[in-house]
């Protein structure tokens, strides 16, 4: 791999990080399978970091004290070079803070600090929003790990499906333009179970902003399960590109993209979380592999 990455090597499991974007680009198993989506032609990115915004902001203009700053979808993090603070065999972390540039887009002085983390058969990514100015910090920050789909190329898509650790009847939310939409939609999720399919994201991604469950496993009824858990997110994003792509996104968040009729201050805007000077929030999500089942 080239330079700025770090390669982490754990019980039957290795990752790969770069350094362009704090993002991991490689999760493999003990066999050697990929099981992160390898930035094809059809998405040309792996599992971005989404700071300081989740999705899109009207007209991509943050507004704050009446003045308008450029901000496009996800924010800005995920096409930062981050500074290496620590790299081990089985860990390491890395920084991004805020500089001239920033400044730009973002009026606020802020540390963001990533640490990946292999633990058994786990990877452990733990976000550390810090603010370091002098007035509240308002945030938003998301993950958005793509995964093969299918995980193995003899199965299906349709065999595959999302099981919820608990019921989510609650109804979800759609985008128009990159936009929420005010409306809520009947789920498709039954009982627990997702089952997957292309035609489920026609209308962009399936948007939980009221989840119950804190863990969700993404597999079929034979070959790898991934589970994925969380904590501190308080909504979950389940994306692949309209029109069918072999990657399927689960993103835990915190925030969500502007109301098709919000047009107010950043901080006002709804999912946004407020740091106060010197103080911090602590996020975070890890991927478990399962063994393959046949």
């Amino acid at each position: 791999m080239a330079q700025d990455s770090q390669t982490l090597h754990g019980d039957d499991i290795s990752a790969v990080i770069v350094g362009q974007g704090a993002e991991l680009v490689s999760l493999r198993d003990a066999d050697g399978l990929e099981l992160v989506w390898q930035a094809g032609p059809a998405w040309r990115r792996h599992s971005p970091v989404l700071f300081p915004i989740v999705g899109r902001l009207k007209g991509d203009q943050l507004r704050h004290r009446g003045q308008t700053y450029p901000m496009t979808q996800h924010g800005f993090a995920r096409d930062k070079s981050f500074a290496w603070a620590e790299r081990g065999s089985r860990s390491c972390m890395l920084v991004l803070t805020d500089d001239a540039e920033t400044r730009t887009h973002y009026p606020f002085a802020f540390r963001l600090a990533v640490t990946y983390t292999l633990d058994g058969r786990q990877l452990g990514v733990t976000f550390e929003i810090t603010n370091t100015g002098d007035e509240p910090l308002p945030a938003s920050i998301g993950a958005h790990p793509a995964f093969n789909w299918p995980l193995l190329p003899d199965l299906s898509k349709e065999a595959y499906r999302l099981t919820f650790a608990k019921p989510e009847h609650a109804p979800i939310r759609r985008l128009k333009d990159g936009l929420l939409l005010a409306a809520r939609q009947p789920t498709p999720i039954e009982g627990n179970i997702l089952a997957l399919s292309d035609r489920l994201f026609d209308e962009d991604a399936l948007i939980l902003d009221q989840p119950s469950s804190t863990a969700v496993r993404y597999g079929a009824d034979r070959g790898p399960a991934i589970e994925m858990h969380w904590n501190g997110f308080r909504e979950l994003g389940v994306w692949s590109k309209p029109g069918g792509a072999p990657f399927l996104c689960i993103e835990p968040w915190h925030g969500l993209a502007s109301p098709v009729d919000f047009d107010g201050e950043f901080a006002d805007k709804p999912g946004v979380m407020l740091i106060e000077p010197a103080g911090r929030r602590v996020l975070g999500y890890r991927i478990e592999l399962q063994p393959q089942t046949h």
